[in-house]
């Protein structure tokens, strides 16, 4: 498993609040780096699920590079996983939707965050061919959550009554 930052010490906080630099998409071609790439993508994913989380973004493990990687249900309830690299949202429509949202990087704290409830995303896939997906309810909120963590932004900076869960001991 892989180390989560968090905002727990000031450095790892003022690391998570930096905005990240775009990823070379030329490595996901190169065939010297598809391995390493597809094992880091594999070990975010499993650091993810061991963490219930739904999305893990690449300053969330420390690396200061633009991609992510997300899984949520589709709409017949399977799986979806998701590798972005260089993600921008490009759309956001005008109706929001306020939930309940919390983050790996900012332990035990949660709450009601309001984000566009539908949303349309570009960039690359793991094998370095553009996409464009056009997303809402969950996916899009968590699209907007995690390109937030890519711009150095935390989901406690907008969250509305922030309150605390005291872990199961």
């Amino acid at each position: 498993m892989i180390n989560i930052v968090t905002i727990d010490k000031k450095n790892d906080e003022k690391f998570l609040r930096s905005k990240t630099v775009p990823f070379d998409v030329k490595k996901l071609k190169d065939k010297s780096n598809v391995k390493n790439i597809r094992e880091l993508l594999k070990g975010m994913r499993e650091t993810m699920r061991l963490a219930n989380g739904v999305g893990l973004s690449a300053n969330q493990i420390g690396i200061g590079e633009r991609f992510f990687v997300a899984q949520v249900p589709d709409d017949q309830g399977r799986q979806k996983f998701y590798a972005i690299f260089n993600p921008e949202i490009v759309k956001r429509s005008k109706m929001t939707e306020t939930v309940e949202e919390g983050c790996l990087s900012v332990p035990n704290m949660y709450g009601p965050t309001e984000r566009h409830y539908e949303v349309t995303l570009t960039g690359y896939d793991q094998h370095g061919k553009k996409l464009k997906i056009k997303a809402w309810g969950l996916l899009a909120r968590v699209f907007q959550h995690e390109v937030g963590h890519l711009n150095g932004e935390l989901f406690i900076d907008t969250a509305k009554e922030l309150h605390r869960v005291h872990p199961a001991e």
